[in-house]
């Protein structure tokens, strides 16, 4: 079906969200939050990111900016996936360029919704 990248410092969401997309039949990628991340997403040609904000190395919405700055990526439907998770949290990732939000801790068919929603069609 589609090409998923998974952004995430958590190795159990990274392993969760994994094992639940390709149960749904995705593919799906992890992707390190480092000074590669952005053109290794680009490398990846997804059809949508899964991207968490709160990470050690690089914040989601560093990440993001520098998505959107992108010619490749510039389009790729990227949601954020995070515990931070107020209306003004969702706001300033709208702002940022994510086309949606999904708060931590999530379920199976919320994580599927979302991710149904915002692919390419």
């Amino acid at each position: 079906m589609a090409r998923i990248v998974v952004v995430d410092d958590a190795p159990e969401i990274v392993t969760t969200v994994s094992q639940m997309l390709q149960s749904a039949g995705h593919s799906v990628e992890a992707v390190p939050a480092d000074q590669q991340t952005e053109t290794r997403i680009g490398e990846e040609h997804p059809d949508l990111v899964l991207l968490d904000i709160v990470m050690p190395d690089r914040n989601g919405f560093e990440i993001l900016r520098g998505l959107r700055r992108r010619a490749e990526t510039r389009t790729c439907p990227v949601v954020v996936v995070s515990r931070k998770s107020e209306p003004s949290d969702q706001q300033w990732a709208r702002m940022q360029g994510a086309t949606d939000f999904l708060p931590k801790p999530f379920t199976g068919e919320q994580l599927l919704t979302v991710v149904t929603r915002n692919l390419r069609a």
